[in-house]
């Protein structure tokens, strides 16, 4: 249930602006739904006359309406305590407290009951939340205290009395502890009565709250009220690995939520044979060595041959029991094993455009160089390059582009010449004497200069 701040507009969320502390009370938890609220009592019938009331961290007691107040889910009152009185907030009102305290095994005699004083005044609610305001710098200081007298315990609350009389220190610890000098030191340093209450890891876990490895809340402090006691039997029966790590939870105990699902899994177990039952076949004695809960499968090897498992279901399994106490034997288990269908692979599509899960696992250096080589080849193909010499067998091959002759890689390439005006092309070719020229032989001087030889000859 949600309350009027929790609501949602425009349809979009407002969210919860109190922090816990609305007052409807239905963001706390361990709140329970006034689901009586609405029906009105019979005539005759006096309305129940006790409150549950709510303290800090989910603390929950019931006290007697002595003085007929007119009280609602979310006021703030003074109740008895011991020596003083306390604060607290109205969680639960009316036939459903009846139901709470039948429940929880709660006396109604009057002399086992504490009272509603009277509703909390403006000064009763500033004690109160001064008082909460120096919780948690004092409980810093009271660790420092605790390390320095050198005690194994360790301080995880401090919640203060309504009226700021008392102090109660919540505090764990795996043996005895002897705190009476770290008492006096703190009631020297603190000016307060003190009073040191020793609590279960689980009833930490439940008062500081946090998240699990599930990343939901902790069920102990959300909706969880009775502990019951959690064995490695529970994770046995559900086939889980006996991983202290994985097994554990906030507190360091084994996680309640174990203990869920293990009616069911102890159900499921009876239509399964005992595991220690062996089968005998004219083949050997096989044992079981694995179990499909779900499924209904059973694995057994036979003895020597622990590599070779033979998977059979729990009606062919008890059916080779039945043979096996006549003193007959079957054949071998794989009859048995034959007539199971095979498990058909799903393959699952990637119909989202996800990457793949395995995209980095092949090597990467292979490709990397391939595509280097093809991006060289592509360069020296768009820049002509004749660097290399063509091999054999590779001139019948289609080419895109022609490589030049391998001569004219000696010779440097001619400049381009500018190319002349189509006009005066047409003016130069009715000139009739172009023979006439200084040098009309330019190729035999070439030649001579490739034979120096003769020359000297002639000279001599």
């Amino acid at each position: 249930m949600a309350c009027a701040s929790c609501t949602t507009k425009d349809g979009s969320p407002k969210g919860c602006k109190n922090n816990g502390t609305c007052g409807t009370d239905s963001c706390n938890k361990l709140t329970v739904f006034d689901w009586l609220a609405n029906m009105s009592i019979p005539n005759g019938e006096k309305p129940f006359d006790f409150v549950e009331v709510r303290f800090k961290n989910g603390r929950k007691h019931y006290y007697k309406n002595t003085e007929n107040l007119t009280l609602a889910i979310g006021d703030i009152v003074a109740t008895q305590a011991q020596s003083g009185h306390d604060i607290g907030m109205v969680t639960l009102t009316g036939e459903l407290v009846r139901v709470q305290m039948k429940r929880k095994k709660i006396n109604e005699k009057p002399e086992d009951v504490l009272k509603i004083y009277r509703k909390a005044s403006q000064k009763d609610i500033d004690i109160w939340s001064d008082a909460r305001d120096k919780e948690e710098p004092m409980k810093v200081r009271a660790r420092q205290y605790a390390i320095e007298l050198k005690l194994h315990m360790k301080i995880s609350d401090i919640e203060f009395q309504g009226d700021a009389s008392k102090a109660t220190f919540y505090y764990t610890a795996e043996e005895r502890v002897d705190f009476r000098d770290l008492i006096k030191v703190f009631a020297r340093e603190f000016r307060t009565r003190i009073e040191m209450k020793q609590v279960g890891f689980r009833q930490e876990a439940s008062r500081l709250g946090g998240i699990g490895s599930c990343g939901r809340e902790l069920c102990c402090s959300t909706w969880l009220t009775d502990f019951r006691s959690v064995s490695t039997s529970a994770a046995r029966y559900q086939q889980l690995s006996l991983n202290p790590q994985k097994l554990a939870g906030q507190c360091g105990k084994l996680k309640c939520c174990l203990n869920y699902e293990l009616d069911s899994y102890q159900d499921a177990l009876k239509a399964f044979p005992k595991t220690d039952i062996k089968l005998y076949t004219e083949k050997g004695t096989a044992v079981c060595q694995k179990t499909d809960i779900f499924q209904g499968h059973m694995w057994y090897a036979y003895e020597g041959e622990w590599m070779n498992w033979h998977k059979i279901t729990t009606d062919q399994a008890r059916e080779i029991i039945d043979i096996n106490r006549k003193k007959e034997k079957v054949a071998s288990l794989e009859e048995y094993a034959s007539e199971l269908e095979e498990e058909v692979a799903v393959a699952f599509e990637n119909v989202v455009g996800q990457d793949s899960l395995t995209r980095f696992d092949g090597p990467k250096g292979n490709k990397k160089r391939k595509n280097n080589k093809s991006r060289n080849r592509n360069k020296s193909n768009n820049t002509n390059s004749t660097d290399k010499k063509p091999q054999s067998g590779q001139q019948n091959k289609p080419k895109p582009k022609p490589r030049p002759n391998p001569q004219a890689k000696s010779k440097p390439k001619p400049k381009p010449k500018p190319r002349p005006n189509p006009q005066a092309k047409s003016e130069a070719k009715p000139r009739p004497k172009p023979k006439p020229r200084p040098k009309p032989r330019p190729r035999p001087e070439s030649k001579s200069q490739n034979k120096p030889q003769n020359r000297d000859k002639d000279a001599k």
